[in-house]
């Protein structure tokens, strides 16, 4: 069983990332064939500043690594080091319509949000079907709002082997439906691209901060709070047992505390959590060299395979 993952460079990774995606990949390394990338193509869809995206890229990799990523019981590697994913990606353009894309929610989310409307943003799905199907992936762990492009890269996949024969794996998604999708600061999906992430990474003052920005409503300090619709509630859920959860219920509904209590929780159950990964990532951040070794290593073993993939395409295709 080949499982396939990867998260953009685009910010500090959020708590949205690791358990909407980061913590399926830590399990899964010791007992699947585990292929994780950092997914500095994509990235390039809202960063410009290239030094914005190098220094994004190694932070990327070492908070991953302190997360719990082995690189020696998964392959471990930066996108661009791959450079058959954007050969795969040209292939993969010339069977896909149009209509599909345009279907996309993500891009028309994105487009709301105000980015740009470029045709790197546009054609994104086509790339990651690229990283996914290069690998014969079986399963892609993703958020709700990305499984739409795990089936657009299945679209593709069987529009190609119509045409060529079974040459491409068919993926799938897979989903924790309980973890799949946190919200931010701002109620609506935790996203770098909404500035409205809780950053694992962050300095204390700045975690505090963002914390503190969480959305609530004007609930006086003396009256019960509905936890059900409460936004920091369901963030710190995502750090208690059942009995833990059951506790902050009756605070809330106690009437003795206000939002700014249950925040200060939130920011004692995100320092706790990732004490440990915290220490590390800044351990690992003093040695970059370090860090660009163990991609290399990772890149190898991906190029290998990529290589091997491409040589059959190349047959089935006439180039």
């Amino acid at each position: 069983m080949r499982i396939l993952t990867g998260l953009q460079p685009s910010g500090d990774l959020h708590l949205g990332n690791y358990f909407g995606s980061l913590k399926q990949m830590i399990k899964s390394q010791d007992n699947s064939d585990m292929f994780i990338f950092i997914a500095n193509y994509h990235a390039m869809t809202s960063i410009k500043n290239s030094k914005e995206l190098k220094q994004n890229t190694l932070k990327a990799a070492a908070a991953y690594l302190a997360l719990g990523i082995d690189p020696q019981k998964c392959t471990f590697y930066l996108q661009s080091d791959v450079k058959e994913v954007l050969e795969l990606y040209w292939i993969l353009s010339q069977f896909t319509p149009m209509g599909l894309l345009e279907r996309a929610h993500s891009y028309k989310d994105k487009i709301a949000k105000g980015l740009n409307a470029s045709h790197g943003l546009f054609s994104y799905p086509v790339l990651m079907a690229a990283d996914i199907l290069l690998f014969d992936a079986d399963l892609i762990p993703v958020g709700k709002d990305q499984i739409q492009h795990v089936e657009i890269a299945r679209d593709i996949a069987l529009k190609i082997n119509n045409e060529w024969g079974e040459i491409l794996n068919l993926p799938k998604a897979r989903v924790d439906d309980n973890l799949a999708v946190l919200s931010g600061t701002d109620g609506a999906k935790m996203s770098k691209s909404y500035k409205n992430t809780i950053d694992i990474f962050a300095d204390t003052k700045t975690l505090k901060k963002q914390i503190s920005s969480i959305i609530t409503d004007s609930t006086a300090i003396n009256e019960p709070k509905k936890w059900q619709d409460c936004n920091v509630f369901k963030l710190c859920s995502v750090f208690l047992d059942e009995k833990g959860q059951e506790d902050l219920k009756k605070r809330y509904e106690g009437a003795n505390e206000g939002y700014g209590h249950f925040k200060a929780f939130l920011n004692e159950l995100v320092l706790d959590y990732f004490s440990k990964a915290r220490a590390n990532y800044e351990k690992l951040l003093e040695k970059p060299d370090d860090i660009y070794e163990i991609l290399e290593f990772g890149a190898k073993k991906a190029q290998k395979i990529a290589s091997l993939k491409m040589q059959k395409i190349y047959e089935k295709i006439g180039l």
